[in-house]
C-alpha cells in the first residue's frame, strides 16, 4: 500500500503514534484556530532549539522593556487654554430658525489670503439654533448658537452635539457647541467591521479582533504615556511595536514554526527600517516639528525628543503592513511545500519569490497611496504653489513624508526575500526530518505486518 512506502508523500505530518506524541500540540493548535491551510508543519528538535534561542531572549527583552518603561498612566498636563483640557457635556439641537445676520451681531467674514480690504459682511441669512443641555449640572437648560452662512458645519433639529462647558464663565457664555456627537455611526461601523471579520474569518477572526484590542491597549496604555513621560520615543516604539507583533502574530496564527519565521522576518525588516530612518532623518536634517500639533506637544512637554517621535511613527506605521507581508510569504512557502514535497529550499525560494514580487508591487503602491491620502490637503496646497517640484519635494514638511514613505517601503521590500529564504530553509529541514521519520515508522509497520502473516 502507498502508506507503507518509505518516502510516501501522502504521509501526513502527525500520523503515527510516536510522531503525534512529539508534535500533537502543534497539530491540535492549528486545527483549533481554523487554519485553512492544514496542520502546522512539524518542527524538528534541532530547529526548535534554534528558533527558541532567538525568540525566547527577544521575548524576555521585550517583557523587560515593558516593565522598565511602563509609565503608570499619562502624566498630568498643564492647562493650556487651547481646548485640550476643557470640560465637555452633551447637548441636542431642539429648534432652528433663520434670522438676519446683522440683527444677531454676526462677525464679518475675513478676506481671503492675498486679498485686501475690510472684512465683508456675512452673505445670506444666519441660523439661530436652540440647543438643550442633556448632561451635567445644567441638564435641561437651553442656549442659542448662531451659525453663519459660510460656516463649515450646519445643524439639524434633533441632532446630538458636543458642548464645551466653562463653569467659571458668565452664565450666558458657559456653553458652546464644539462638535457633533458621532457615537452612534462610529459604533455601528465598528459593529459591522467586527461582524464581517467574524463571519469571514470565523474563529481566527475572533482572535484577530482580540489581538486588535490588545494592540490598541498597548498603544494607549504604554506607548503614548511612556513618550509623554519623557522616555525615548524610538525605544518605546520598538518595545511596544515588538509586543504588539508577538501578541498579534502568535494569537492569530498559532504558536508554530510558520509564525516564528514570520516573526523573525518582521524583526529583521523593522531593524532595517529603524537604521534607515535614523540615517536619513539625521542626514536630511529633519526635525519632525512640521505642524501645529507637533509644536503644541513639544510646547507642553519639552522633554519629548521630536525627531525620535518621527522615527517612532515610521516604525509603528510600517508594522501592520510588515505583518501582512511576512505572514503571507511564509504561508506561501508552506503551501508550495505541501504541493511539492520533493522540492528543495532553492526551488521553494524561487517559486515563493515570484509570488513575493507581485506582493511587493501591490503593497508598496498601497503604502504610498495611504501616505498620500493622509497628506492630501498638504499635496493640494503645494500643487498650487509657485515653487518648482524640486523645491517643494525638498522642503521639510514634504521631505518628512517622502522619507517616511520610502523608508517604510524599503523595509517592506527587504522583508520579502528575508522571510522567504528563512521559511524555505525551515520548511525544507522540517519536512526532510518528518519524511525520514515517517519512512522509518512505515518500514517498521511493514515488517510487523509481514511477521504477522
Amino acid at each position: 500500500m502507498t502508506r507503507t512506502e518509505p518516502h510516501a508523500p501522502a504521509q501526513t505530518p502527525g500520523q503515527g503514534h510516536g510522531h503525534s506524541h512529539a508534535h500533537g500540540h502543534s497539530h491540535g493548535h492549528s486545527h483549533g484556530h481554523g487554519h485553512s491551510h492544514g496542520p502546522a508543519t512539524p518542527v524538528s528538535a534541532h530547529l526548535r532549539k534554534v528558533i527558541a534561542a532567538v525568540l525566547i531572549p527577544f521575548g524576555i527583552a521585550v517583557l523587560a522593556g515593558l516593565v522598565v518603561l511602563w509609565p503608570g498612566g499619562a502624566p498630568p498636563h498643564p492647562h493650556t487654554g487651547v481646548g485640550l483640557d476643557q470640560q465637555t457635556e452633551s447637548g441636542r439641537v431642539v429648534k432652528i430658525e433663520e434670522v438676519d445676520c446683522a440683527k444677531v451681531g454676526a462677525q464679518p467674514q475675513q478676506p481671503a489670503p492675498g486679498q485686501e480690504g475690510a472684512p465683508a459682511p456675512p452673505q445670506g441669512p444666519c441660523e439661530k439654533s436652540s440647543v438643550e443641555v442633556t448632561s451635567g449640572p445644567d441638564k435641561g437648560r437651553e442656549f442659542t448658537e448662531i451659525v453663519q452662512p459660510n460656516a463649515p458645519r450646519h445643524y439639524s433639529v434633533g441632532e446630538k452635539v458636543v458642548l464645551a462647558y466653562a463653569p467659571k464663565a458668565p452664565e450666558n457664555l458657559r456653553y458652546s457647541v464644539t462638535d457633533v456627537d458621532r457615537t452612534v455611526p462610529m459604533a455601528v461601523l465598528a459593529a459591522v467591521f467586527a461582524l464581517a471579520v467574524v463571519v469571514v474569518g470565523r474563529l481566527r477572526g475572533v482572535f484577530a479582533l482580540v489581538a486588535l484590542a490588545i494592540s490598541f491597549g498597548v498603544l494607549t496604555l504604554f506607548i503614548l504615556p511612556a513618550i509623554l513621560h519623557g522616555s525615548d520615543p524610538l525605544l518605546v516604539a520598538v518595545v511596544g511595536g515588538s509586543a504588539i507583533m508577538l501578541i498579534a502574530l502568535y494569537m492569530c496564527h498559532g504558536l508554530n514554526a510558520r509564525t516564528s519565521v514570520a516573526v523573525l522576518g518582521t524583526l529583521t525588516s523593522l531593524l532595517v527600517i529603524g537604521l534607515l530612518g535614523s540615517l536619513f532623518t539625521e542626514w536630511a536634517r529633519l526635525t519632525g516639528n512640521t505642524d501645529d500639533q507637533t509644536g503644541l506637544v513639544h510646547g507642553l512637554y519639552p522633554q519629548i525628543e521630536i525627531r525620535g517621535l518621527l522615527l517612532a511613527g515610521i516604525i509603528i506605521g510600517s508594522l501592520g503592513v510588515l505583518d501582512d507581508v511576512t505572514v503571507t510569504q511564509t504561508s506561501a512557502v508552506w503551501e508550495l511545500k505541501e504541493a511539492d514535497p520533493s522540492a528543495n529550499w532553492r526551488k521553494l525560494y524561487g517559486s515563493a519569490m515570484r509570488i513575493g514580487r507581485d506582493h511587493i508591487a501591490s503593497v508598496v503602491n498601497t503604502l504610498v497611496l495611504a501616505y498620500a491620502g493622509a497628506s492630501l490637503p498638504l499635496l493640494l496646497l503645494f500643487s498650487i504653489a509657485d515653487s518648482g517640484v524640486g523645491t517643494v519635494a525638498t522642503s521639510e514638511i514634504v521631505a518628512e513624508e517622502i522619507v517616511r514613505t520610502l523608508v517604510g517601503s524599503i523595509g517592506l521590500v527587504a522583508s520579502v526575500p528575508v522571510t522567504t529564504v528563512l521559511a524555505a530553509l525551515v520548511v525544507s529541514a522540517d519536512r526532510h526530518n518528518a519524511v525520514k521519520g515517517s519512512g522509518g515508522r512505515s518500514r517498521a509497520r511493514g515488517g510487523r505486518r509481514r511477521r504477522a502473516k
